[in-house]
């Protein structure tokens, strides 16, 4: 469809965390590296928080990808909803541990044991809980006293909570505050910045097979970080509509006019109503002259600086 249109071997911005789309902020390097280091130095639990749509669950596969590569166990819950002893099920099914006692105590020893068994051949366990703001208090509490298996030196299961701002707040809870002394290491993912989002996009482009050319517009990449606010999910969603849009207006060239109408559709007219008029003079400005030139190159430079 549009691929072709714009010289494209793939869609680059499809919404699934495709490995050879990774873009690697700053931000989320320090991130990756606080979960290596604390899952390594067997810390017991790890905080991740960030906002809907800032690469969590993209950051979490790429360090899912890192344990299996070391040949670590490893179980990913992205389903929250869950009472503690369905939650246990689901760790030890995803964990490869058969659950063939009747007790839960006789499958806690067991437990105990597998873990002690990977600790002795120098291998991680780790559980990564997405969406984590969701828990009950009481699956958390479950997720505490599986800390408590445990040598004199080192946690044997290592623990990331995962989950949105709200995360927080749940574990702000009185009744919560044992497990939250045991959280020793918290990382955090963000939006992007202008200039990142001129360079995640570019480099999106760039995997998918562009060409050195200006497909998207100086003033069309400023528009997309103001409706997206750095938001990478909305950045996908506005890009490919956006390229869309402009392939069925023949178009070779995505302008912050198609930018902005696409916007409309994916988070309201409110964000235009809300821009000044300095910004809106600013994203709606006619770039017809702003070409495939060497100037026009110069001009996507700055823009990205």
């Amino acid at each position: 469809m549009y691929e072709e249109h714009f010289g494209l071997k793939i869609s680059p911005f499809a919404l699934g965390p495709d490995p050879q789309f990774i873009f690697l902020t700053d931000k989320v390097r320090e991130a990756l590296a606080i979960l290596s280091y604390g899952a390594s130095a067997r810390k017991g639990f790890i905080q991740l928080v960030g906002d809907v749509g800032t690469g969590k669950t993209t950051l979490l596969n790429i360090f899912l990808d890192w344990l299996r590569e070391r040949g670590d166990s490893a179980a990913f819950i992205c389903n929250p909803h869950v009472k503690p002893d369905e939650f246990l099920d689901l760790m030890w099914a995803d964990l490869g541990i058969d659950r063939n006692v009747p007790l839960k105590s006789q499958m806690l020893l067991r437990f105990n044991q597998w873990l002690l068994d990977r600790y002795d051949s120098g291998r991680l366990a780790v559980l990564v809980v997405d969406e984590a703001q969701q828990l009950s208090p009481e699956v958390l509490e479950e997720l505490r006293l599986l800390t408590n298996l445990e040598t004199p030196n080192h946690r044997l299961l290592q623990i990331i909570l995962s989950g949105q701002p709200e995360l927080e707040t749940v574990l702000e809870n009185p009744a919560l505050r044992q497990l939250r002394q045991r959280i020793t290491l918290r990382c955090r993912t963000t939006p992007f910045t202008q200039a990142q989002t001129c360079a995640y996009i570019q480099h999106r482009l760039r995997v998918a097979g562009a060409a050195e050319r200006l497909i998207f517009s100086p003033s069309a990449l400023a528009s997309v970080h103001f409706y997206s606010k750095g938001i990478a999910r909305i950045v996908n969603v506005l890009c490919e509509q956006a390229m869309i849009d402009a392939f069925c207006d023949s178009s070779d060239r995505v302008t912050a006019n198609i930018v902005t109408k696409v916007a409309r559709d994916v988070v309201g007219s409110a964000a235009l109503r809300d821009a000044t008029p300095a910004q809106r003079e600013t994203l709606l400005r006619d770039e017809e002259k702003v070409g495939e030139s060497a100037e026009g190159m110069q001009v996507l430079k700055r823009s990205c600086l």
